[in-house]
């Protein structure tokens, strides 16, 4: 068996070193027949989306090596253009001051890289536009922007934080339209998607594929790759366990994501953690408390109990921003609730049925929904959970 990249984001790192990889290129290979150039993906974390970015890296560098047994590799033509690459997790932003000179910062590490030479004075918009300019001289630029909303969603319980740094978020990629003629490509990737208005009103030519069934299993696992990649660990799965409807138990746990109501695919995260302890256990909802998230539902009134279900217009998918806030929309981009089927009308608007992905979600967020607004110990509250039907499943290793 291929050894499972648990924590492992880089692509180079998994082929080089074998681990297992989920040959994903084939999806990718749509950015390549499709006519648009600037691109925005939302989907919650832990789900794979700073591999994506680092193995789109790895096909505009021209590294055609490392996808010889890839479904792409043979697809496209292999040129080599000079990146930017910008990840939002070694950003410092505790205030906008600090975010800008820790984008300053990144943009020049990434001049010296390539031996440019930018402007002493020019501050962080500036200095991005000059690097822009300066390595479209040796190819056009290709950009990708990684968890680009970090700064704000870190900060969304402190207003002014938040609202200072997605002001200086908006002037930064405002810089990509106004140096359109430089660039080749563009991919920007995220948890939520905040109104163009908010961030991207200077880039309105973006293209957002969160809801577009072309992209719509470009991340997690569907049920054909994990019978496909997850062969061996499943047989070995059989025949040490003697309980029946695992490969169901399976995916009642951790399937049941989907962004366009047809394609729907496991959570990376949870899988691999399984299939390494060969225990079901909630570790996509362990990987990051939503303590912010649970905050809004008091605020807003939101009634729970009405969140299984919930038909909701396509405003659903581009209404958040720090001065209007929509808990349910915000939920859906955090990957607490997923699109379960589209209503679809020639005369209207489609109509969206979101609901809880899978048992882990429902399960652990009631949990925990209820222990913070209750003054429960958390193990009275699973017990309460348990006994009020939620995720009426037995739980234990499937090696037993």
């Amino acid at each position: 068996m291929k050894k499972l990249p648990l924590g492992v984001q880089t692509f180079r790192d998994i082929i080089k070193k074998d681990y297992l990889y989920l040959d994903k290129t084939r999806d990718i290979y749509n950015f390549f027949t499709d006519d648009g150039k600037y691109y925005f993906l939302s989907r919650p974390r832990r789900f794979g989306k700073s591999l994506l970015v680092s193995t789109l890296k790895e096909i505009f560098s021209g590294n055609k090596g490392l996808f010889k047994d890839l479904w792409i590799y043979d697809k496209i033509e292999w040129n080599t253009y000079p990146i930017i690459h910008i990840d939002f997790t070694k950003i410092s932003y505790d205030s906008p001051v600090e975010l800008k000179k820790s984008l300053e910062k990144a943009t020049r590490n990434i001049a010296g890289h390539y031996n440019i030479l930018l402007t002493d004075d020019a501050n962080y918009k500036d200095a991005f536009a000059e690097l822009i300019e300066k390595l479209s001289e040796k190819n056009r630029v290709v950009l990708l922007i990684d968890e680009y909303d970090k700064p704000i969603i870190d900060k969304i319980d402190n207003k002014d934080a938040a609202v200072g740094n997605r002001d200086v978020l908006r002037e930064f990629y405002a810089v990509i339209k106004a140096t359109d003629e430089y660039n080749h490509f563009a991919f920007i990737t995220g948890v939520s998607k905040f109104s163009k208005v908010s961030v991207f009103s200077g880039l309105n030519n973006l293209t957002d594929i969160t809801v577009d069934d072309r992209f719509s299993t470009i991340l997690g696992c569907t049920q054909d790759e994990l019978l496909h990649y997850f062969k061996d660990r499943l047989q070995q799965l059989a025949r040490e366990g003697d309980r029946g409807g695992w490969l169901e138990d399976i995916k009642t746990w951790y399937n049941g994501y989907s962004w366009d109501g047809k394609n729907f695919v496991y959570n990376p995260h949870s899988l691999l953690h399984f299939f390494r302890k060969k225990q079901f256990g909630n570790y996509w909802f362990e990987s990051g408390s939503p303590s912010w998230l649970i905050k809004l539902i008091p605020k807003y009134n939101v009634d729970v109990t009405k969140l299984e279900n919930h038909k909701a217009g396509e405003s659903i998918f581009s209404s958040f921003d720090i001065d209007r806030m929509h808990v349910v929309s915000l939920l859906f981009q955090t990957g607490y609730l997923t699109i379960k089927e589209v209503i679809a009308s020639p005369r209207q608007k489609n109509f969206y049925i979101l609901s809880y992905p899978n048992r882990e979600v429902k399960e652990a967020f009631m949990e925990y929904l209820l222990g913070d607004l209750s003054s429960q110990f958390a193990d009275e509250i699973a017990v309460m959970v348990e006994q009020r039907n939620i995720g009426n499943y037995e739980i234990e290793s499937l090696s037993k």
